[in-house]
């Protein structure tokens, strides 16, 4: 057993710790910041395929947080108002089925990866860079110009989805749902590196010219990679609307996927549980230095500053006392 693994371990287990203790303890909030942290960290998943693996610098990855969110509130708006989605010879109504939420927010942030993916990936470098902040922000603008789900103001969701056999209003039955995601998106994430697939891509990430020469081609490999980071993404989306029960154009911003990809540079690039261990940091940050003063992100500025110089493998890769290397 690794330094690293002993460390992943640590940290499931004490982000379930954390707010079993918060329960018993009656600190509702408690729990709600370490639900925050599992589902922010399950974006930080999601985006940690493409980046970690296939080596893809996103900054439009909120573009699929946030289609993930507003397929949450768009669905839900509906079933609180009691009217259909769309009036078609086959009624489609709204919804606050958790699975089915989830489903839809899957579905349609990995086909927007898809296309996004499609046309982003036929350039690379600072140019794959812009044209996906690009589609962030186009999407963020549509939200903001879109009068039937809030505009500018957002939307607000008055009651929280179900989920069968759960009461998803008590904090602590909501965070479990979100931890259980988040402990299964990483098994996938695990496996899909080890896998045939990723190998591949990570190999392609490499030296694209080499995985060509044995007839695979980069390409698909790293549209497949973005489709599925997107698709993680997209569900961490409709977690955080469900958790906010309101859904906002913020959600498309650029400021989001920024703080998606700190959450992994914090942690550490390509390291499994880098997201988790980066998104309990921000969070702890958040919380410590935001009640202390409104601009706490210089000191989150400085922290970031001093990881990226002194410790790339960010605070798992530092603990473990190895480095990933990407080439």
């Amino acid at each position: 057993m690794t330094r690293e693994t002993i460390l992943n371990a640590a940290l499931g287990l004490g982000l379930l710790a954390f707010p079993l203790w918060a329960y018993f303890a009656d600190e509702p909030f408690m729990i709600t910041l370490a639900t925050r942290v599992a589902i922010l960290a399950l974006a930080g998943v999601g985006l940690n395929i493409a980046l970690g693996l296939g080596g893809l610098v996103s900054l439009g990855h909120a573009a699929f947080f946030g289609i993930g969110g507003y397929a949450m509130g768009i669905l839900a708006s509906h079933a609180q108002s009691y009217s259909p989605l769309m009036e078609t010879p086959f009624l489609i109504e709204g919804t606050k089925s958790m699975p089915v939420i989830w489903l839809t927010a899957i579905v349609a942030s990995g086909l927007a990866a898809l296309v996004i993916g499609a046309l982003s990936l036929r350039t690379s470098g600072v140019y794959f860079i812009m044209i996906t902040l690009a589609f962030g922000q186009m999407l963020f603008y549509f939200a903001i110009s879109w009068p039937a789900y809030g505009g500018e103001d957002g939307l607000s969701i008055y009651v929280r989805n179900s989920f069968p056999g759960l009461n998803t209003l008590d904090p602590i039955q909501f965070f479990l749902i979100a931890y259980v995601l988040l402990m299964a998106a990483l098994r996938f994430s695990a496996r899909l590196a080890g896998s045939p697939f990723g190998l591949a891509l990570n190999a392609a990430r490499q030296t694209a010219e080499r995985v060509e020469t044995v007839g695979i081609v980069p390409y698909r490999l790293r549209l497949t990679a973005f489709v599925l980071s997107g698709m993680i993404t997209g569900l961490a989306g409709a977690l955080f609307a469900d958790l906010n029960r309101f859904v906002s154009p913020t959600m498309f911003s650029w400021q989001t996927s920024g703080e998606i990809m700190i959450f992994i540079i914090l942690g550490g690039t390509a390291r499994l549980f880098g997201p988790v261990a980066g998104a309990a940091l921000f969070i702890t940050l958040e919380h410590v230095l935001g009640g202390l003063s409104e601009f706490w992100h210089i000191y989150l500025g400085l922290l970031l500053l001093v990881v990226v110089l002194y410790a790339r493998g960010g605070i798992i890769g530092t603990l473990a006392g190895q480095e990933v290397k990407h080439d």
